[in-house]
């Protein structure tokens, strides 16, 4: 079977370039460029690498954007208080404290301490409930660049069965509400985890699979019908010697024998990861925007 690559990146480039068009328009009207905050805490290679990401993502769409720093002894008051002068500076629309934290520090509690209207992540109860109920707020970046892929590749996904598999807060839940939603997916899902006991059978009836069950090649030729579309959102670092690095990132689907089974896939790199940067944009512009809360 002949597949389609769902390429994250090529879809993000543009959409970048759209956001740029809005923010050359709004500051040509006087009004305020975005600006995005971030919080990084210790020297997570992974977090390292998608706050820079981030900051880089600030630049292409014309967003102001500052990086504050701790290191990983930060006291979680320390921490706290961090939140709150952003939540208080009028300056910053938007901030995000890039997870993981250290053990040390509660990170339900920093997420709670953010205020929802710049919560850009997505993250805090009060924009996961308001989603979930199908109003208006900043959607999980991953998520959100999923339903996004699918719409922009002309993916149907009205009445078809979708299989989620992994159940975390940050992208197996809110997926699952997003999909499942008449204004979203409009799908039968699904969701499954390590524990599900039909985990192989309840994935070859799906017509959607979404992978985000941090596993790499989790998911075989075996579980998959002819004819699926497969999004791939794992991003585990496995030893490569090849590599300049001395790692790789490998999905949670095993690419090489899945692919030749699909209509669509994405792939690892290049697939969910630059889509969920490009969304956390797309949230920052609506929070200078204030479009979601006054």
């Amino acid at each position: 079977m002949e597949y389609s690559l769902i390429d994250g990146k090529a879809t993000a480039a543009a959409i970048k370039a759209e956001i740029k068009q809005q923010v050359e328009a709004i500051v040509a009207a006087g009004g305020k460029r975005p600006h995005l905050a971030a919080v990084l805490v210790g020297h997570d290679g992974g977090s390292e690498t998608y706050v820079n990401n981030k900051v880089r993502a600030c630049a292409e769409c014309g967003f102001e954007s500052t990086l504050i720093r701790f290191e990983a002894d930060v006291t979680e008051e320390e921490l706290l208080a961090c939140v709150d002068r952003l939540n208080r500076d009028a300056s910053v629309d938007g901030f995000i404290v890039q997870l993981p934290l250290p053990r040390h520090i509660a990170e339900q509690k920093v997420i709670e301490a953010i205020d929802y209207r710049k919560d850009v992540d997505g993250f805090h109860p009060i924009n996961v409930g308001r989603m979930a109920i199908g109003l208006p707020a900043f959607v999980s970046a991953t998520p959100k660049g999923i339903l996004t892929l699918l719409q922009r590749y002309g993916v149907q996904t009205s009445g078809k069965k979708c299989v989620i598999l992994g159940r975390s807060n940050i992208v197996g839940k809110p997926m699952a509400q997003l999909m499942m939603q008449k204004e979203g997916g409009d799908a039968t899902v699904t969701v499954c985890h390590s524990h599900s006991p039909q985990l192989k059978d309840e994935c070859r009836q799906a017509d959607i699979i979404i992978a985000a069950i941090g596993r790499p090649d989790f998911v075989t030729a075996d579980m998959v019908k002819p004819g699926a579309v497969i999004i791939d959102v794992g991003t585990t670092r496995v030893p490569d010697a090849t590599r300049k690095s001395g790692f790789r990132l490998n999905g949670d689907v095993k690419f090489d024998e899945v692919a030749p089974l699909c209509t669509a896939i994405t792939p690892v790199p290049g697939g969910v990861g630059p889509m969920t940067i490009c969304m956390l944009m797309q949230n920052t512009l609506a929070a200078g925007r204030h479009e979601y809360y006054d």
